[in-house]
């Protein structure tokens, strides 16, 4: 027997059951008869309408077997089953390249045409995806609607607070079959990957040099066009690096998060904690290679090795004695 089509009158489309082109109808008409009671958004489809609702009641149907993260759509859970299978089905006919999702093929494909679509008005930076933009836009504008329930701490963007919200879970789903070793986020779990098969994907095109991280080669870059996005608004003073300017506004504020468990002396960089702790344990990592002297800090290594060096360029205008350094000809 042959299947019955339903046709619209308007677009000729054709539909296997009436209900649906009733449904395709309101395209045309835009009518939409599924309000929602909640937040009063209307719908031509009530299977859109019903997915719309989960959004207030929070119900999220669809459930991976393999980490049992769940999803309010079924779309979502097949684009999120990708991570475990490795699944890359969207390639680009430029490059071979392939991609888990149709939209991150889309973004891709403007690497080759050149095309960008969405100008920062601040600085006239550009990107491929508004997701991009929007992301950017927050350096300047400082904003941070995503704020953690637990310790308050509030991000930029969601997927900065689920990844600092595992901090309080504990939860790492996402497993390397090489070393076992675990992460929070997929995307942590492939960037790790690249330790063991050694791929760095990002290539700088001034120098060559490869990096496994896309924003590690974007740091990278500025090295060579001198950009210092990050400003402070205190002072003016600008870096390369969001990480530099934090560290640099606790001159400012007087911040001093990390605290030596020993002796409760803070201090402003973790870095300089780390060489204060060597002082309560007696390590010393940095060794002369001419006569084996251990130090806690490079910088005494350094100043250490002008012992052995045979150059001593500063004299002594009275009695010709020459030293390594001039703040020992100084003091002299």
């Amino acid at each position: 027997m042959e299947e019955k089509l339903f046709q619209c009158g308007l677009c000729d489309q054709t539909f296997t059951q009436f209900t649906t082109l009733v449904q395709h109808r309101g395209i045309h008409t835009e009518e939409k008869p599924f309000k929602c009671e909640v937040c009063h958004k209307a719908f031509s489809c009530s299977s859109h309408f019903r997915i719309h609702q989960r959004i207030h009641t929070g119900e999220k149907p669809f459930v991976c077997k393999v980490c049992e993260k769940s999803f309010s759509q079924s779309s979502h859970l097949h684009a999120h089953q990708r991570i475990h299978t490795g699944e890359k089905p969207f390639i680009c006919e430029v490059c071979d390249k392939s991609f888990s999702h149709l939209t991150n093929l889309r973004a891709h494909k403007r690497i080759h045409t050149r095309e960008n679509l969405f100008r920062c008005e601040v600085c006239d930076k550009s990107f491929t995806q508004l997701s991009n933009l929007l992301v950017h836009q927050t350096i300047h504008t400082g904003e941070k609607h995503f704020k953690c329930e637990v310790c308050g701490k509030a991000f930029a963007t969601s997927t900065k607070l689920l990844r600092h919200q595992s901090i309080h879970t504990g939860e790492r789903p996402f497993r390397c079959d090489v070393c076992e070793m675990a992460f929070t986020q997929s995307s942590d779990l492939l960037t790790h990957q690249r330790v063991h098969t050694g791929e760095r994907p990002f290539k700088c095109e001034v120098c060559n040099k490869s990096f496994t991280q896309s924003s590690t080669l974007v740091q990278h870059r500025r090295t060579h066009t001198g950009e210092k996005p990050f400003k402070c608004e205190k002072c003016d003073k600008s870096f390369s690096r969001s990480s530099h300017l934090r560290v640099h506004q606790r001159i400012h504020t007087g911040e001093k998060p990390f605290t030596c468990e020993m002796c409760n002396k803070s201090f402003s960089r973790s870095s300089t904690l780390h060489e204060h702790q060597r002082l309560h344990t007696g390590e010393k990592p940095f060794m002369c290679q001419v006569c084996d002297k251990g130090f806690a800090q490079l910088s005494g290594l350094l100043n250490h090795r002008h012992i052995h060096a045979v150059d001593r360029p500063f004299t002594h205008e009275l009695c010709d004695r020459s030293f390594t350094q001039s703040s020992t000809l100084m003091t002299q």
